[in-house]
Formats: C-alpha cells, structure tokens, sequence
C-alpha cells in the first residue's frame, strides 16, 4: 500500500480546504513573504483559469508558488522561446512553477573546425 502525501503533516484534502493565508504558514519564510505581498495579474489571470478548469493552460509566470489547488493539473510554463509542459505533482507543493521549467539546455560541442587549432591550420581546405 502507498503511503499517503502530507506536507508538514497536512495531507492533500486537508490543504485544498486550507484559504492561502493559512496554507502560507506551512510554507518556508521567502515563500511566506511572496503570497503575503500578493499575487501579479499574470498570477492571478492562472489562478482564474485553474478554478475555471481549462483543459490547457499557458503561462509566463514563473515565480508563481505551487498552491494545492494547481495539483493534477497540466501547466505549459515559458522557458524564453518555448513553453515546457509541466505537470503538477503533490510533491511540488512549496516550490515555484519556474523551478521544473528550465530555461538552460546542455550544449554538445561538434569537432573543432578548420584553422581552430595548430594541426588543422595547415590541412587544404579542398
């Protein structure tokens, strides 16, 4: 049998029941801080969509904290030239949408080219 979520010994029904002021108190001091200033008005445009329960949401906003309302749900997050799809897990909560949407991506360097080093400076270029 699987052992059922909880955050800091709330399980999942217990925190969707939870308004964000409460649930903020569960959450670590800068994350505390951020839902206490407030939501923007790209956060708060995703959070109408979630409650709304639109099949396919898009976003820019990154440093949006993870409520337990966005849990199940299929987020595409902006990654600067393209969204990545980011589903939601319990295991997510506390953290922000920007973290599981990276922007940077491993780059694979090819063979030097021609006249990069000492050894191919003299070779033809035919």
């Amino acid at each position: 049998m699987a052992k059922e979520f909880t955050y800091r010994g709330k399980n999942l029904e217990e925190m969707k029941k939870m308004d964000i002021v409460e649930f903020a108190k569960l959450l670590p001091a800068n994350l505390r801080r951020s839902l206490k200033r407030g939501f923007t008005h790209q956060e708060k445009m995703l959070l109408e969509k979630i409650k709304k329960g639109r099949p396919k949401l898009k976003t820019h906003a990154r440093e949006i904290v993870i409520l337990p309302e966005m849990v199940g749900k299929r987020i595409e997050v902006h990654r600067g030239n393209k969204y990545a799809e980011v589903y939601v897990s319990e295991e997510m909560l506390g953290h922000r949408l920007g973290e599981f949407a990276l922007t940077r991506q491993r780059v694979n360097h090819s063979a030097p080219g021609i006249g990069a080093t000492k050894s191919t400076s003299s070779v033809s270029v035919k």
